[in-house]
């Protein structure tokens, strides 16, 4: 009978979970907050771009996001209430998905399409001009306004009309309950229209009024007539809903109109492609057909939908091309990581794996059994760190399966990186005591023709991110964003091979010197494993990973403090809306007597200044406004804003200024001018009149752009220098350890004059950030930059594992041989300095040389300045290295290499030499 064969003692994975039960347990932490990242950040964008969206099209104004449907009226069937709510129910549902439409802030009714005018004398007539009118039967009318007189319109009698209107157009039009506006009709016959009511709107800013503002706010306007500019009325009268079909009896040339509020709590980031072509169909396509069978077969479909979208797929692409960069850097960062824990373990346990080689163990055994040894560990961590993000990261418009996906690669690569080394290296058999040090060892074929590779793929990724930038293609290019990345695995391998280099030359003069400690750490040093790339590699990455994303977070920043001093001139601006009038004297000592205000610039600004041409009577005329400012306090603030600094002493004053200057008008007053003004007016002297005084000036520089005027032409001259002297605008500097106290500026400007108002550069600068796109992204970059820094730690401390069993015998046997406590401690922490100076030194450089490659391709302008005027994203926004980012993270490595080496050597001398000199030990 066959013998059973027998049970083995112990199941191998349980033995070798109980063996090395704090290992394991770090393995599967580092795993779960591995997964955990790669899960959060597909989400993490999911939500911010769904956020996007939305704040994208309820952001927009009312007539730009509103959905119209119109079609013109053919017969009055078809404009009475009960057709229209019928045409209303069956179009609704034909909108195509995923469009969803808010009923309660939509509308519909008749409205005419060209204006009528008002008959009557009486109406306001500024310039001899009748006032237009707009008739609009709409529905709904109660349900979005108040009734302060009278009451709701009704039919009508006698073939008049019923109307009511807002308290702003009656105020306007002198209109009041029971006034007659007669129209005329197709009949050549006067129709009246009577005023029953009037209303003021619950909510002015709701769509129901918002899409046409001249639904309650009548508007003034100017035409040409006959070459005079003439000034007239504008306004709508809103009649009753069952008016419609006498709308058929004036010249309006009334048509039917459903206008919906887009519902947007349904959508996603996910949903942009879909919208965009369901409004291309409902414009122009298949669903403009549906829509036309239930209103007609001249119906029309209109709004600005499709242009929003647009405009935010052009942000999301330009943000997830900057995204990508950081999402690269950590990635690579977490592989590398991964890759040396793997590392560690296969090291720890190579005695134990060549024993069982020696035994007649397979590849394949081996293989296996070290592959279900970490997917026990492995796999769940991974899926605690798929809830734990699913869990954090809950939001509208979050997918599941592309967080499932990033943590599942990791954690897989986690599983397969343990078994796949060993057997890798266990494939013959290896022999005891052999060395690869830094110093001796020489790189292979297959290696050099690796970093070769290597190497043209980070230059063919850094020219084609310097060329073509991160936002062309209209998506994201995995290997323009893994530039960083390229860069950094470059420096590591040139690096690595440099390395032994100053090691020789530092070795062989500290034989000569008096005391063991120099000569042996270099020796140690140079004894380190060839294999150290890996270490240098994940802080390479991390540290260029830092840099940046230091570089975007300022580069945003710095554009964004530009556009918002492009905006005020300085950190705040005290004038008034009529930008020539003088400001009240002793207002400019209010100023700075505020809290945080640390100088005070006055500037005088005369606009519509003509100026003279160098070219003779036969060139156009041309106006530029002339500024009049103290050099002193302008220089220093052109200087502090970059926006066209020069040296005060170009504007010293000629002392003509003032009253006492009236009449001479021989005098020469030196000036600055921007490009134009000063090709106008040439080198040579030109006279100059104007409400400040009569004088010549004479153009000693030329600058593009001041900060009293940063977006136009200027002519600027010293204010001592004039005869009229009266400053019309104060340009405040704030800072000198005290933040500038904007209620306080308001507070004592409104005190002193209240016809003045202040601007701020803090509130224009919080203005233009105006998505929650930029938000999510600049918070993701921060975390980005937290994993970097903390994956870096990782590394140096795994790198630092390594070689701590060694470590603690080679000091315990130089402890035998004499050598002290303070000795060993200095040993340790010179044998681990030359690596953690490499590491910090070749990663503050390639930070730095990274950033000035990439700079030209990395377009922050969006990231930064979405909300910005055209004159502000004109700047533009690049990468800026940043020290901090650059030089903080290098210092954190030494430190912490050197923290790390004292505390094994405090830690080795406590537990003292004998266990570490055990015999039989074969370390």
């Amino acid at each position: 009978m066959p013998r059973k064969p027998a049970r083995a003692v112990a199941p191998w994975v349980r033995t070798r979970l109980r063996t090395a039960p704090g290992a394991a347990l770090a393995f599967g932490l580092l795993v779960l907050v591995t997964a955990f990242l790669a899960a959060a950040l597909p989400r993490s964008v999911d939500a911010y771009e769904t956020d996007g969206l939305r704040h994208a099209i309820d952001a927009a104004p009312a007539h730009r996001n509103a959905i119209t449907l119109t079609t013109p009226s053919e017969s009055a069937e078809q404009l009475t209430p009960p057709a229209l709510r019928k045409a209303r129910d069956e179009v609704t549902p034909l909108l195509p998905a995923p469009l969803r439409v808010n009923l309660a802030d939509s509308a519909y009714g008749v409205r005419t399409t060209k204006r009528i005018q008002g008959l009557d004398p009486w109406l306001p007539q500024p310039d001899g001009l009748p006032t237009d009118l707009v008739l609009d039967a709409r529905a709904g009318l109660a349900a979005h306004a108040a009734y302060t007189a009278g009451r709701a319109p009704g039919a009508g009698t006698g073939g008049g009309l019923e109307a009511a209107v807002t308290a702003k157009t009656a105020k306007a039009l002198h209109l009041k309950v029971g006034s007659v506006v007669h129209v005329q009709g197709k009949d050549g016959a006067p129709k009246p229209i009577t005023i029953t009511g009037i209303v003021e709107p619950k909510d002015a800013g709701r769509p129901f009024w918002s899409v046409d503002t001249l639904l309650h706010t009548p508007l003034f306007s100017a035409k040409s007539v006959n070459g005079e500019v003439k000034w007239y009325w504008t306004a709508s009268l809103i009649v009753a809903p069952e008016s419609g079909p006498g709308l058929l009896r004036t010249l309006g040339e009334p048509e039917q109109y459903w206008r919906y509020a887009p519902a947007t709590g349904h959508l996603t980031g996910q949903d942009t492609d879909r919208l965009a072509g369901a409004l291309a169909s409902a414009t122009a396509g298949p669903d403009l057909v549906k829509l036309r069978q239930a209103i007609g077969e001249n119906g029309a479909f209109a709004t600005d939908l499709d242009d929003i979208v647009a405009e935010y797929t052009g942000l999301r692409d330009a943000i997830a091309s900057v995204v990508a960069v950081a999402a690269f850097g950590v990635g690579a960062v977490a592989v590398v990581v991964l890759a040396m824990a793997g590392g560690l373990f296969t090291a720890r346990r190579r005695a134990e794996l060549s024993l069982l080689r020696s035994r007649g163990a397979s590849l394949t055994g081996i293989g296996g059994r070290l592959l279900g040894e970490t997917a026990v560990v492995t796999v769940p961590a991974g899926a605690l760190g798929l809830l734990l993000a699913a869990w954090l990261t809950d939001a509208p418009g979050t997918r599941i399966w592309p967080a499932c996906a990033a943590a599942a690669a990791f954690a897989l690569l986690a599983t397969l990186l343990l078994p796949l080394r060993a057997v890798f290296l266990h494939r013959r058999p290896q022999l005891h005591g052999g060395r690869e040090d830094v110093v001796t060892a020489k790189p292979s074929r297959r290696r050099t023709v690796a970093e070769l590779t290597f190497l043209v793929l980070a230059a063919g990724a850094v020219t084609a991110l310097r060329r073509r930038g991160t936002g062309d293609s209209g998506s994201v290019d995995y290997l323009v964003s893994a530039a960083p990345v390229l860069v950094a695995l470059i420096a590591a391998f040139v690096l690595v091979r440099l390395y032994p280099l100053p090691l020789r030359w530092l070795a062989r003069p500290a034989r000569r010197l008096r005391g063991a400690v120099g000569y042996l750490s270099l020796a140690r040093a140079g004894r380190a494993s060839a294999t150290g790339a890996l270490p240098l590699l994940a802080l390479l990455v991390a540290l260029t990973t830092a840099a940046v994303g230091g570089a975007v977070l300022t580069g945003v920043a710095d554009a964004r403090d530009k556009a918002a001093h492009l905006a005020t001139g300085a950190d705040a601006r005290v004038g008034n809306d009529l930008g020539s009038t003088p400001l009240p004297a002793g207002l400019a000592e209010t100023v700075r007597g505020v809290a945080g205000v640390r100088e005070v610039s006055p500037v005088q600004i005369e606009y519509g200044l003509e100026l003279p041409s160098r070219r003779g009577s036969g060139d156009r005329g041309m106006g530029a406004p002339l500024v009049g400012v103290e050099p002193a306090t302008y220089a220093r603030l052109a200087a502090r804003t970059g926006f066209g600094p020069f040296p005060a002493d170009l504007l010293r004053s000629t002392g003509t200024g003032g009253p006492a200057n009236v009449g001479n008008n021989a005098r020469v007053i030196p000036a600055i001018a921007s490009p134009a003004v000063a090709d106008r007016l040439g080198a040579r002297p030109m006279e100059i009149t104007a409400a400040a005084g009569r004088f010549h000036v004479k153009v000693v520089a030329v600058r593009t752009v001041t900060p009293a005027l940063p977006d136009k032409d200027f002519l600027l001259v010293n204010a001592a220098d004039l005869v009229n002297r009266a400053p019309t605008a104060l340009l405040v500097t704030g800072g000198g350890g005290t933040a500038l106290d904007g209620a306080a500026l308001r507070a004592a400007v409104a005190a002193k004059d209240p016809t003045s108002h202040v601007a701020l550069a803090g509130e224009k600068r919080a203005a233009y950030v105006d998505s929650p796109m930029q938000t999510g992204a600049e918070r993701l970059y921060l975390a980005a930059i937290a994993a970097g820094a903390g994956y870096a730690v990782l590394a140096l401390l795994l790198s630092l594992l390594q070689v701590a069993p060694e470590r603690a015998t080679l000091l315990a046997r130089l402890r035998t041989m004499g050598l002290t406590r303070g000795q060993g401690r200095r040993l340790l922490a010179l044998e681990a300095l030359p690596q953690a100076l490499l590491a910090a030194v070749g990663g503050a450089l390639v930070g730095w040389a990274t950033i000035l490659l990439l700079a030209p391709g990395i377009d922050l302008v969006r990231l930064a300045l979405a909300g910005a005027p055209e004159e502000a994203v004109g700047l533009g926004a690049a990468l800026k290295a940043d020290g901090w980012s650059l030089g903080l993270p290098a210092a954190g490595v030494v430190l912490l290499a050197g923290g790390a080496a004292l505390m094994q050597a405090w830690w080795a001398a406590r537990r003292g030499s004998i266990k570490e000199l055990r015999a039989g030990d074969a370390r």
